[in-house]
């Protein structure tokens, strides 16, 4: 009973040893977010694992700053007015993982400016002004798993050696096509190099790249589809939008690309797609093509019956229009038929007629009327008035043996499948969602789409796995909880022997998160559930596998690099003993943020991926507002600390997934 009141007086310690202007989470977490000074605060607790700074008007770092924080583990520094960065000034964070020091004014990257960074896996530049990096600038930094360095002035790349990789965005900079001796990343995963000005690609550039899966180059001034992209076999994401001078594709530009998942082809110069291009891609999932001057024309009648009946998703539908002939300008190109593409008819002497229940079959002007076709142009040229032509293709314009009784190609709409009777007859069988002879009608439906299937649909969901990723799709479980404030994310290997659930903190306005650093060929279990609340309720789990498949060097496991687990701040450290004074402490927080919220529609405050930037009581922590006025494109900075920046397909341009 003694014990009892000096636990009372516990958190009152807590809050006397934190620094002016600054709010202390647990004596650990420590937000400096009322302050507005040009220096760092005094007397931070040795004790602090985590420190935000964002936002307070920093202009300069002393080099003694951080002398007695070795325990730190992450550090935001980010939107402030830091201008320059002096040598060794980070060497005493033996134990810092994360360092984000974006949306600053950094001009230069010297030698020693992350001396002594050993154990650092994610650092943030971007939103800067530099210009100059030195080629040692980033030496010793043997675990670092992201490097962003957009939106900066950068006209040279350093020499890159960095074995433990993943991710690497240089977007827009001015620096010029990038030498095979630039990026000698092994274990590189994703590939930013969007907006660069870009009109070639060395040929050799992806020969140290082949554990890439995602590529963007978008934004760019490319004349053709790159041919450093045949060295790409696993590529999963490819993004080319926006380079307006490809006017033209060839089926050899995409040669071993089977991996492809996703392929963004919006906003180029294209009047038609190949047919049989995207035959190249058995593992397509989504596809745009929108903003490009179709010429919807018989050469592309064969689209949008492809894409009806595919299960690829064709993404931005309405911006994907015909732009000649007059006729079809404006129209959206997924909703045309055969007929609208105004090909060339053939006509047929009629020697076999399709079996059919009804006496007369109604005329329809797309079909053929026979199972054979004219065995010479000279019998075509004389074909009666009333008989129906078929389509022109290139299979019925040729000369089979007449002998042969066959099923004529795209006989059958809407994926029917054509045979034969015991006679010869033609026959086709339609899907459930068509019925006629050749299935040419469609039932009424809605997109396909019923709402039974919407009401089924998980919570969360696994869309793409690799051999060290898989991609948590969470749109669903965000939608239905608009109060949400962020996600704990929790996983665990299935099938290795070291099954500890590992957490992540995921911001509420994150749709998708990807895992990375996983174990190949192992099924993983994922769950979500709403941060600061019991695990156990309102939690969905799905389970999902990662491939078998390992491109030429060896992933990133978790092994290599310590648990991920050390990154993710813990929301609650404090061992509570007596369960009474626990109790009555959180009903105080929730009533007190009952009082402070009353509006459920309220915004939520923005979270950090490894728990960062959570949400004080009563909304004593304001929101990390994107600075714009010091972006050179004009474009918006990664509000959380862990954010990605931007989705690779245009689709949902608002939604920006996380990279790992």
């Amino acid at each position: 009973m003694k014990l009892f009141p000096l636990l009372l007086l516990l958190p009152v310690a807590l809050v006397h040893s934190c620094p002016d202007g600054c709010t202390c989470l647990y004596g650990e977490n420590i937000f400096c977010t009322q302050r507005r000074a040009s220096s760092m605060p005094r007397n931070v607790p040795e004790s602090t694992q985590n420190l935000y700074l964002f936002q307070n008007g920093i202009t300069s770092l002393r080099t003694d700053d951080f002398s007695t924080l070795a325990g730190l583990v992450l550090l935001d520094l980010s939107q402030n007015r830091i201008s320059e960065l002096p040598g060794q000034v980070f060497e005493p964070l033996a134990s810092l993982c994360n360092l984000d020091l974006s949306a600053n004014q950094i001009t230069e990257i010297s030698k020693g400016t992350f001396a002594g960074l050993h154990m650092l896996e994610r650092l943030y530049l971007h939103g800067n002004r530099i210009q100059n990096i030195h080629t040692a600038a980033f030496d010793g930094l043997d675990r670092l798993l992201e490097l962003k360095l957009q939106e900066n002035q950068i006209t040279v790349l350093p020499a890159l050696r960095m074995p433990s990789l993943l991710l690497l965005d240089i977007s827009f900079n001015k620096i010029p096509s990038p030498r095979p001796e630039n990026l000698e990343l092994d274990n590189l995963e994703s590939l930013k190099m969007s907006g660069l000005g870009l009109s070639y690609l060395d040929e050799n550039l992806m020969k140290n790249l082949g554990n890439l899966h995602d590529l963007d180059l978008s934004k760019n001034q490319l004349k053709a589809v790159p041919a450093a992209l045949k060295q790409c076999r696993g590529l999963i994401t490819l993004n080319l939008a926006g380079n307006p001078q490809v006017a033209q594709l060839k089926k050899e530009d995409f040669q071993n690309l089977e991996n492809l998942q996703e392929l963004n082809l919006s906003n180029l110069n294209l009047q038609g797609i190949p047919e049989g291009l995207l035959q190249l891609f058995p593992r397509l999932q989504t596809l745009s093509v929108a903003e490009n001057p179709f010429n919807c024309v018989c050469p592309l009648a064969w689209f949008p019956l492809w894409v009806r009946s595919s299960q690829v998703e064709l993404a931005r539908i309405e911006e994907t229009r015909c732009h000649f002939p007059p006729l079809n300008a404006g129209k959206v190109l997924k909703r045309l038929e055969h007929k609208d593409f105004g090909c060339p008819t053939t006509t047929t002497t009629t020697t076999t007629t399709v079996k059919t229940s009804r006496p007369e079959p109604p005329v329809v002007t797309t079909l053929p009327t026979t199972t054979l076709p004219t065995p010479s142009p000279s019998q075509s040229s004389m074909d009666n008035a009333g008989s129906t032509p078929p389509p022109d293709t290139p299979e019925l314009s040729s000369k089979p043996d007449p002998k042969v009784r066959f099923c004529p190609p795209n006989i059958c709409l809407n994926g029917g499948t054509c045979q034969l009777d015991h006679k010869g007859h033609v026959e086709c069988t339609c899907p459930p969602s068509t019925r006629g002879t050749y299935c040419e009608s469609k039932e009424d439906t809605t997109l396909g789409i019923s709402t039974p299937a919407l009401t089924t649909e998980p919570a969360i969901r696994s869309r793409k796995a690799t051999s060290t990723s898989i991609l948590v799709d969470l749109h669903r479980y965000i939608q239905a909880r608009p109060q949400l404030r962020g996600i704990r994310l929790t996983y665990r290997n299935l099938s290795g022997p070291d099954r500890r659930p590992m957490q992540l903190s995921v911001p509420a306005s994150y749709p998708e998160y990807t895992l990375r650093g996983l174990r190949p060929n192992c099924t993983y279990h994922i769950c979500a559930s709403p941060l600061g609340e019991p695990e156990t309720e309102d939690s969905f789990c799905t389970e999902a596998q990662t491939s078998s498949q390992q491109l030429h060097h060896s992933p990133i496991t978790q092994s290599q690099h310590g648990q991920l687990t050390t990154m993710v701040v813990p929301l609650v450290s404090v061992v509570l003993v007596v369960v009474v004074a626990v109790a009555g402490g959180i009903y105080y927080v929730r009533r007190k943020r009952a009082k402070g919220h009353p509006d459920l529609g309220a915004d939520p405050c923005p979270l950090e991926l490894e728990g960062v930037k959570a949400c004080l009581e009563n909304g004593t922590l304001p929101q990390k507002v994107p600075d714009v006025s010091q972006s050179p494109n004009g474009l918006e900075y990664e509000v959380p600390l862990m954010q990605g920046h931007g989705p690779a397909n245009n689709n949902v341009a608002a939604l920006k997934p996380s990279y790992f």
